[in-house]
């Protein structure tokens, strides 16, 4: 067990991200001993792994205690610790609220339909991968809906670089897609108000009319986590 997990942090610190099909990752999210075994390690080194049943992906990221030592002295860590400027934040969300809120709606309706049957073996269908239930936008019609509110073409497509190099999306010819992080990183809890009342208030003022999904993500999230960034 205890070269396993080893294995398995080290391959995670080197790629960043493992599917959760991957034989480790399986293990560490269904075997209670060895998953403390390996949070036991993460913690010694301020670290957590990061894992969400609406995701394909694991990863690892700091531990909130961790965050501020680590990133506390760059003046960028007040929003996010990836350099994102503030337009780049708000398009992160942005893009979380129109694809992945969907993409979770899809899911849990799959899995409700699936409950409401009668199973003859009386078991829950697992919940639907993101890769079967996450169908990306256009990168046209983001442009022609948000892109006076976050920089015009020039910047957007900067920032859409970014991300898509930190592995929060995929780009397909027009289609903007889920990247490994975008489901991960978004934290619901902590410095939600930071990003509303922050890069939000700036981009989206309050006079502008927004998009349910996007009203939805403002109410309901946001903030990137401390994440470890091994490449």
């Amino acid at each position: 067990m205890t070269e396993d997990a080893q294995i398995l942090i080290a391959r995670m610190l080197a790629h960043q991200t493992l599917r959760r099909e991957d034989k480790l990752v399986k293990r560490a999210l269904s075997d209670e001993n060895f998953r403390t075994d390996v949070d036991a390690r993460l913690k010694a080194c301020g670290m957590k792994f990061l894992d969400n049943v609406y995701a394909d992906h694991v990863t690892l990221a700091l531990t909130r205690d961790s965050e501020s030592k680590v990133f506390g002295t760059k003046e960028t860590w007040q929003n996010n610790n990836f350099s994102l400027a503030r337009d780049g934040v708000a398009l992160l969300v942005v893009l979380w609220a129109l694809i992945i809120l969907p993409k979770r709606e899809r899911q849990e309706a799959h899995q409700l339909a699936e409950e409401e049957q009668n199973d003859m073996f009386g078991k829950e269908k697992p919940m639907p991968r993101a890769e079967e239930t996450s169908m990306g936008i256009s990168y046209r019609a983001l442009l022609a809906d948000f892109g006076d509110k976050l920089g015009k073409k020039t910047r957007m497509d900067m920032n859409l670089g970014q991300l898509a190099r930190l592995g929060f999306i995929e780009r397909k010819t027009d289609l903007i897609l889920e990247g490994p992080l975008l489901d991960l990183m978004m934290d619901t809890d902590t410095l939600k108000d930071r990003i509303i009342n922050g890069a939000l208030s700036d981009i989206f003022p309050h006079h502008v009319q927004r998009t349910p999904a996007v009203l939805a993500a403002a109410e309901e999230i946001v903030v990137v986590e401390g994440v470890s960034d091994a490449e």
